[in-house]
């Protein structure tokens, strides 16, 4: 934040300068850096001010191009505001708060002025509050509400002066409940379903109800929007993650049954299916599934996250699990020569981390290592260098040295399923490369390499035989290894396909380990181990 501040003040700098010189259009484009690094700076608003009295109020010095910057457009629309045209200026700063939800673009007076409420067509207003909605998460984290309260202080503004506008309450609703306001989203819910009652309505009364923890009248609220589209087989699947969450999970279960039988590509019904039912039983099968769904269909109409979801927090589904550090199997041949070039460490840099959506997001996040040769890739795997010189990696090689190293081994062999891609897996040489690193010993290594081939099973169906195969032979070899069974287990829980005997063996070796007591887990050194469980349980991942 202070380099940001510091950024800020020599950009407002150097935009004084230049419009000394009467170089107005440098001046525009300090002004629009300075505005992108600290956007409620009131000296940054009083030299707006100074080009807003040209001729055309300045906004010919922002102009609004395809590929816009958003200091540009923040800029322009503090300008349309000055120029007295606030309900044009509001859609550029909703669209900047929807780019980066948790800065304050909003923060400035004329947003939150009870005139701009009841001067805005309500209509207009609902459908920029619903655009944000779309972009700002649901629930929005925490830390980010406070910049997007302006806009709910707008809409109440807005709700006093029409009131009987059912379209702004419902909008207006949806906001209050991703900020938290649960009981105000309520009353601004149902007092819409009142005025004008439609799918459309109940659909945000139910939303309302569930935020508030009122299960009942959400379900009969959704219930009643099935009423007037028995079509509309998102609802269905609402219904269904409604009861799930609240415990019955046969009902949820009945609602995606229905949902499937009147259109089995549903991709509501698919997803949400598919995560209930690996909630109620465990199937990797399931995921697996969803998996494939979503390679077949990326135009879904609705984002999902209940792959990620059902990932979360499990070995290797989502994460490098925390182990003691393995040394180096001595039986381990060598396999590079050199050590990686600078270029290459850079790169694992920027890729490597001990989180992942699931292994198809970590297989896609890891395409950037293609750019990595796959001399430079081994000699990562071979030798990892130190973690990045930043806060995450600094936390992170303070808290578990083992977990950065035997992280940036994964990304670099999940970097070789990106080499030599034109070749048929079978007889590619990405595939050489990782069997050979799987199985040349027992260490961190084979873990690495065994995930990687895990992760290309999860995106190519035709390797899964193949790496079930492998996995159940290295599953075996791992039995009598103390170090390494329980990770490798784990590993084979997470891979697509593999026989139901197998899966058994894994999951007694599994019991088995955790009976006997698990190696410690290196402990917490020092104060950065707060910043590591932010990073490693998700906060500030941008990936």
């Amino acid at each position: 934040m202070e380099d940001s501040r510091r950024s800020a003040d020599d950009d407002l700098e150097q935009a004084r300068a230049a419009l000394e010189r009467g170089e107005v259009h440098h001046a525009a484009d300090h002004l629009a850096g300075a505005i992108a690094l600290a956007p409620t700076l009131p000296e940054i608003h009083e030299l707006l001010g100074r080009l807003s009295t040209r001729a055309d109020g300045g906004l010919e010095l922002f102009p609004l191009e395809q590929h816009a910057f958003v200091g540009t457009v923040v800029a322009r629309a503090h300008l349309l505001a000055a120029a007295g045209r606030p309900e044009d200026g509001l859609p550029l700063l909703a669209a900047a708060s929807g780019h980066t939800p948790g800065v304050d673009w909003a923060g400035v007076p004329w947003v939150i002025d009870p005139e701009l409420g009841a001067r805005m067509e309500p209509g207009l207003l609902a459908r920029i509050v619903m655009q944000l909605c779309t972009a700002i998460g649901d629930p929005a984290p925490e830390a980010g509400r406070a910049a997007l309260r302006p806009y709910l202080t707008l809409v109440g503004h807005a709700v006093q002066a029409h009131a009987e506008h059912a379209m702004l309450l419902g909008a207006g609703s949806a906001l209050a409940r991703r900020l938290g306001e649960a009981d105000r989203a309520v009353r601004w819910a149902a007092h819409g379903a009142r005025l004008r009652p439609s799918k459309l309505a109940e659909i945000w009364l139910g939303y309302a109800y569930r935020s508030a923890g009122r299960v009942p009248e959400s379900l009969a609220a959704l219930r009643r929007a099935v009423m007037y589209d028995p079509d509309d087989l998102s609802v269905y699947a609402d219904i269904a993650g409604t009861l799930a969450d609240s415990g019955r999970l046969d009902d949820a279960l009945a609602w995606i049954d229905r949902a499937l039988a009147k259109n089995p590509e549903d991709d509501c019904a698919v997803h949400t299916g598919c995560r209930l039912r690996y909630r109620a039983d465990g199937d990797l099968a399931h995921l697996v599934r969803l998996a494939d769904f979503q390679r077949d269909h990326p135009d879904d109409t609705h984002e999902h996250n209940d792959l990620a979801e059902s990932c979360a927090d499990q070995p290797w589904l989502s994460r490098v699990p925390a182990a003691p550090e393995v040394p180096l199997d001595p039986a381990r041949e060598p396999f590079v020569a050199g050590a990686p070039s600078a270029e290459a460490i850079e790169r694992l840099h920027r890729a490597a981390h001990p989180l992942w959506a699931h292994p198809p997001a970590a297989y896609d996040a890891a395409l950037g290592l293609v750019l990595v040769e796959t001399e430079d890739l081994l000699a990562l795997i071979a030798s990892p260098p130190p973690a990045p010189d930043n806060d995450e990696g600094r936390a992170l090689a303070a808290h578990d040295p083992a977990l950065w190293r035997r992280s940036a081994q994964v990304w670099a062999c999940l970097g070789l399923l990106h080499h030599d891609t034109e070749q048929r897996w079978p007889f590619s040489k990405r595939r050489r490369l990782l069997v050979d690193l799987a199985k040349g010993g027992l260490d961190s290594i084979t873990e690495a390499a065994l995930f990687a081939l895990v992760t290309y099973a999860w995106v190519d169906p035709t390797a899964r035989p193949d790496v079930a195969a492998l996995m159940t032979r290295r599953l075996e070899a791992a039995a009598g290894s103390t170090a390494l069974a329980w990770s490798i287990a784990q590993l084979a829980l997470a891979t697509p396909d593999l026989p139901v005997e197998v899966r058994e063996r894994a999951t007694a070796i599994i019991k088995a380990e955790e009976r006997a007591g698990l190696p410690p887990i290196p402990r917490q050194r020092n104060r950065r181990s707060g910043l590591l469980r932010r990073w490693i349980s998700g906060r500030g991942i941008i990936r």
